[in-house]
């Protein structure tokens, strides 16, 4: 706000003692701080009364924007949810009744279905520390 350096402090002090004279220089003194406390004070709080108005400004805008992309959102999935459910339904009408010719036709009757062929046996499998270990009959070099 103001710049005063100390240098100048010191000379309004002394005009100020010059002027007003030792008997009422305390008093004006007291009643110079009164004000530029007053002064102060005011000046904090227009500050701060803006800082919350610029504050609430700024969440304002934030909900705006939130509530926005809510809406973008919500109407995106809204068409992407009618696009799957016509899909679905074009291809539940589509389908035709019977099996697919890559799925086996189901068990007849009351038999039970016939488990998976069996695989092939599984050779052990060899490791390298299984290779070089020797022979319990054979000696070892």
């Amino acid at each position: 706000m103001f710049d005063l350096s100390f240098a100048e402090i010191v000379v309004i002090a002394v005009v100020a003692l010059v002027v007003l004279g030792p008997e009422r220089l305390p008093k004006a003194a007291r009643f110079a701080g009164l004000w530029v406390r007053r002064a102060r004070s005011q000046w904090q709080s227009v500050r701060s009364e803006l800082e919350r108005e610029l504050a609430a400004e700024e969440l304002k805008r934030n909900i705006d924007q939130a509530r926005g992309s809510v809406r973008g959102f919500d109407e995106s999935a809204r068409q992407e949810a009618t696009r799957l459910r016509d899909d679905l339904q074009g291809t539940v009408a589509g389908t035709p009744s019977g099996p697919s010719p890559s799925e086996p036709p189901p068990p007849a009757g009351d038999e039970p279905a016939a488990p998976p062929p069996p695989s092939a046996p599984a050779e052990a499998a060899v490791t390298p520390s299984d290779q070089s270990a020797a022979p319990a009959d054979e000696p070892r070099r």
